[in-house]
Parts: structure tokens; C-alpha cells; sequence
């Protein structure tokens, strides 16, 4: 007969998913995690508020605990497993989407490109100073007129001798005015290039994007690109069509799986705590069916998320993960965040709308991963067209 254990299980890992990890990557997200506690979490409301990131202090503190392109090998790189990493998104996302986005755009859309397709000589000059957040970067691929439909970019780069004249604009770019490497797509006669363009090059400006109600401690900015004069060493010459972009987003979206979970965790925790310290009626408003109900539901939805990001950390790292399967990492994970998010507010009522607890912020923040790097409905359509085989975008 099989015994049934009663003692009560951890409400932070119902699941004892901890048993699924190696001692490793525990020691990775402890890591992480005592320092988004100690150098994040206290100052990150405030941070918020004001609509500001201490990126030069940031980057460097990044840099020294091996944040930046820790997935990927050689350059002073850390080298760890997609898993690891994950994890370690998931830690920075529990303090704030914004931070999570940092490292991810710097490791991920910036770093990766370069890693993957750019020359020795172009890994060289970059990629040692990008990992230790000396030299910090962005990703220009989304305009104001192609978000879904990026192969529609209206930015063009045109030969002039050994040279390129790129002309266009990109829109919603992370770190965009505080990056001092652009890692920009345009149309070509040869297909979609990715150009490394130093941001000190003439013709290059960024104007940062203001009254941001989301994603507040985020650099965002318009990248304008007027006759901007590149010599060819400055192509990435490894891809030559937007296989080179849709695998950097690849990158950014498996993070965000494991992302978007470190930010519900922290509104169920957040909830959870609240809910038996609040009295109402004479005793905690935990033991109220309804509040247990909205309870279970948030932890459920935690839980399962963990479980689905890491299957896909598994997968990543005995390279058999797809990017449909990325898809549905992204697509899940952030919509059930959401929903946590907006059940924990409803917990902590009036409470719930300040910026004393993380939920509301953590909720703005969840809009905007909702929508970027790809929207839930693209993802919807790539998962539609894997089960059916049938193209459904146009």
C-alpha cells in the first residue's frame, strides 16, 4: 500500500522541482538570486518610478558575476549550460522585467550575433568587453511600421566602393541610447546583414522612448540611422538573410520563458505573504475559500511554468529544443504571468496598486513582455502552423 506523506509541502516548490536541478545550477540561481535581494530588490521601486537604470554600476556588477553572455563559450564568456542560464533569468526577472531584459538583450540579441555569425576578428574587439559590461550593446531589428513582419524592415544598407551607407530608423530597442555597439538588420542586395555600427559613428543617433507605463527601469529608444558609413569589416558575415535575427530572438525568447515565471513567482509569494499577515473578520484572509482558491491557482500556474521551462532548458542543452517549442515556452509561461499577476493584485486589494509590494509593477512590466519578442498571437500562429502544417501569417 503506498504510504501518503502529511507533512506540509513547500508553497514556494509544491512540486520539489529543486530535485530536478543539479547542485550547479542551484549554486547559479543562489547565486543570482542573493544578489537581486541584496543589490536589486530594495531600490528597484524606486528605480521604477523615476523611470531610470544605474546601467554603468549595473552592467559592471553584471560583468562581475558573470551574467553577461554567460551561455556562450570563450571570449571571457562564462560558458554555462542553457539551463543555468534560464535559471538565472528567471532570478533576475523575480527582481524586475527591466533588469532580466538588460542581461538578456546584452547576452542574447547583442552578444549572440556576434558569437554566432561575426568573425574572429569582430569576436576579438567585442566580446571580452561585452562580458565583463565594459562595452554594453542593443539589437536594432523592429521598426515602427514591421514588429510582426520584420522581413518588411524599410532600413537599407547600400555598397558605396568597400563601404556601406545604411539609412532607417528602428523602434522599441533595449538599451538603445546607453549601448556603445548597435547590432543593426537591413535589407541588402544580398538579403538581411547584421552591421556592428559603434554608436559614436556619424549619422547615429538614439532618442529614448518618455512616458513609458511599462518597463519603467528599461532604457527604450528610436535608433535613427541617417547615411551612416561603415567599412565591410563591420558586417557580420556569417548570415545573409533573417535566419541571422529570428535565431537571436530565439535566444531572447527562451530566456523569457524561464523570465516571465521568476515574475509571477514573486507575485505569489508576494500574495501569499500578504494574505496571511491581513486580517479581515477577526483571522488572516487565507483561511477564506476564495482567497485559497486565487492562491492555488497562482501556485499551480507557477509551478507548472517552472516545469515547462525546464523541460526546455533540458532539451536546449541536449540540442533537440525547436523553436516551435520556444514558442510555446513564450506564449504559456508569459500569458499565465500575467494572469498571476493580476490574481495577487486582487489579493492585496488597494494595496496591490503601490509600489510598497512588486505586484503592480511586476504586472505593468508582464504587458510589455506579452507583446515583445514576438506577441502572443504570432506565437499562436507559429505553434498553429507546426500541428497543421498549414501557413496561416498572410
Amino acid at each position: 500500500m503506498t504510504q501518503i506523506s502529511f507533512d506540509r509541502p513547500d508553497p514556494i516548490d509544491f512540486l520539489d522541482i529543486d530535485s530536478l536541478l543539479s547542485e550547479e545550477e542551484k549554486l547559479v540561481r543562489a547565486t543570482v538570486r542573493d544578489y537581486v535581494e541584496k543589490e536589486i530588490v530594495p531600490h528597484i521601486g524606486d528605480w521604477w518610478e523615476e523611470g531610470i537604470l544605474p546601467q554603468e554600476q549595473l552592467a559592471k556588477e553584471f560583468g562581475d558575476i558573470g551574467l553577461l553572455g554567460m551561455h556562450l563559450e570563450g571570449y571571457g564568456c562564462a560558458g554555462t549550460s542553457a539551463m543555468a542560464y534560464g535559471l538565472a533569468c528567471l532570478e533576475l526577472e523575480a527582481g524586475d522585467s527591466g533588469i532580466r531584459s538588460f542581461v538578456s538583450v546584452q547576452g542574447s540579441l547583442a552578444m549572440f550575433p556576434i558569437w554566432k555569425f561575426g568573425s574572429e576578428e569582430q569576436k576579438q574587439i567585442w566580446l571580452p568587453r561585452m562580458a565583463t559590461g565594459e562595452v554594453i550593446g542593443c539589437f536594432g531589428l523592429t521598426e515602427a511600421d514591421s514588429g510582426s513582419d520584420p522581413s518588411s524592415m524599410r532600413t537599407n544598407a547600400k555598397r558605396d566602393g568597400t563601404d556601406w551607407i545604411i539609412n532607417g530608423t528602428k523602434m522599441w530597442i533595449t538599451n538603445g541610447s546607453i549601448a556603445d555597439v548597435a547590432v543593426i538588420w537591413a535589407q541588402t542586395d544580398g538579403g538581411i546583414r547584421g552591421f556592428l555600427i559603434p554608436t559614436d559613428t556619424p549619422g547615429f543617433s538614439a532618442i529614448d522612448i518618455k512616458k513609458k507605463a511599462s518597463l519603467r527601469a528599461s532604457v527604450t529608444s528610436e535608433l535613427i540611422l541617417d547615411n551612416v558609413r561603415v567599412p565591410d569589416d563591420f558586417v557580420l558575415p556569417g548570415v545573409s538573410s533573417m535566419k541571422g535575427p529570428l535565431s537571436c530572438l530565439n535566444e531572447a525568447r527562451f530566456g523569457i520563458t524561464f523570465g516571465a515565471i521568476g515574475a509571477a513567482r514573486a507575485c505569489y509569494e508576494s500574495a501569499l505573504d500578504y494574505s496571511i499577515e491581513r486580517h479581515q473578520f477577526g483571522k488572516p484572509i487565507a483561511s477564506f475559500q476564495l482567497t485559497q482558491r486565487k492562491l492555488v491557482d497562482m501556485m499551480v500556474a507557477v509551478q507548472r511554468g517552472t516545469l515547462i521551462a525546464v523541460h526546455l532548458g533540458r532539451r536546449k542543452d541536449d540540442g533537440t529544443l525547436t523553436s516551435e517549442q520556444v514558442s510555446f515556452g513564450k506564449f504559456d509561461n508569459v500569458r499565465n504571468a500575467l494572469e498571476v499577476a493580476r490574481t495577487a493584485r486582487s489579493i492585496l486589494g488597494a494595496n496591490g496598486i503601490t509600489l510598497e509590494y512588486p505586484v503592480i509593477r511586476h504586472m505593468a512590466n508582464l504587458e510589455t513582455v506579452y507583446t515583445y519578442e514576438g506577441t502572443n498571437e504570432i506565437h499562436t500562429l507559429v505553434m498553429g502552423q507546426a500541428i497543421t502544417g498549414l501557413n496561416a501569417f498572410t
